[in-house]
């Protein structure tokens, strides 16, 4: 199928671009470059550069190329930011998106694969988390992220359109072969970090809380690598051609891992000691957050490739060791 990849040049985006060829459809990317990387995209894929409020030039795409599905990745997603600057993730996250569905929906595409994001859940009461659980996000990003889920649902009933959302939690890692990875700026990925600190680019990372009521007294979260998070992408396709489907899924691993057991499966991965510093909690982080991704396992067949910390870093560490500058600039 020709499927439009919006924010294709992104880190998800980019590995599900790869993972759609090796699966034999025809991706199409659409990204402004604000934060992805033009040299992420192969150049024999199709490539437009284009904001998703153009609604014009966003139509003429969807027509021209024969789009049959659009992934949506092109979301703004620093949690820290949507605190200090709401109207940008509303404008972004929320109004863009609403012009791109309008653009669908007037140009007869209804099959739609969104991002979005554990984050809807804000502090559960209890782990693992299920998609049943009540969603109550406690910044501006989860909340973009919800209210874009939630107008998905009515836009299914309305207008037949069929949708999947992947409710992500700690995408990592990197293409197997090396050839593309995770590049953001600023960084706020643990993985990365300490990977940085392995390379002399830091000289320590920061620890955040260790009085957590965990087995290190550090917070626990669920690292999901990249291509199987583009795998399950790919699964839901068969099931976008019902009309007015509305499915929900987590994707994880199910496997907490501790801030200080990444640190120290940098350290084995890259031969290299991490320092770091510890410093208080930080506001709004919960103790623990892993994924019950039962449903996607069983509805799509999803299995996730990677389930342990260290094979994760491994190919992380290819990447950073290979392109230690990053993307060559667009």
């Amino acid at each position: 199928m020709n499927v439009l990849v919006v924010g294709g040049a992104g880190y998800i985006g980019s590995h599900c671009v790869r993972q759609l060829i090796a699966a034999g459809h025809r991706p199409v990317v659409l990204d402004n470059l604000v934060f992805g990387h033009r040299a992420a995209v192969d150049s024999e894929v199709p490539f437009y550069s284009v904001n998703l409020g153009n609604e014009s030039e966003v139509g003429k795409i969807l027509r021209k190329e024969k789009i049959d599905i659009v992934m949506h990745f092109a979301a703004y997603a620093f949690v820290g930011e949507s605190v200090t600057d709401p109207l940008k993730y509303y404008f972004n996250n929320v109004a863009a998106t609403l012009h791109l569905l309008r653009c669908m929906i007037g140009s007869g595409v209804k099959k739609f694969v969104f991002s979005s994001t554990c984050a809807t859940y804000g502090i559960p009461d209890k782990m693992p988390l299920v998609e049943s659980m009540p969603q109550a996000p406690i910044n501006p990003y989860g909340q973009t992220k919800l209210d874009m889920e939630n107008a998905l649902k009515s836009f299914a009933s309305a207008y037949g359109l069929s949708f999947a959302a992947f409710r992500y939690f700690n995408a990592a890692g990197a293409a197997e072969d090396g050839r593309i990875g995770e590049q953001h700026n600023p960084e706020t990925h643990l993985i990365p970090l300490v990977i940085d600190v392995a390379m002399g680019k830091r000289e320590n990372v920061q620890v955040f809380g260790t009085d957590y009521p965990t087995p290190d007294g550090t917070c626990l979260r669920d690292y999901v690598h990249v291509d199987d998070l583009s795998r399950a992408h790919i699964a839901v396709f068969d099931k976008l051609q019902t009309p007015g489907a509305a499915l929900f899924y987590n994707l994880g691993t199910g496997t907490p891992t501790s801030v200080l057991e990444v640190i120290h499966a940098v350290e084995k991965v890259t031969g290299k000691k991490v320092a770091y510093v510890t410093s208080p909690r930080r506001a709004g982080d919960p103790p623990a957050l892993y994924a019950d991704s039962t449903k996607a396992k069983t509805e799509l067949g999803w299995e996730p490739k990677y389930t342990t910390i260290e094979p994760i870093v491994a190919t992380a560490w290819k990447w950073h060791s290979e392109h230690p500058t990053g993307f060559k600039k667009n």
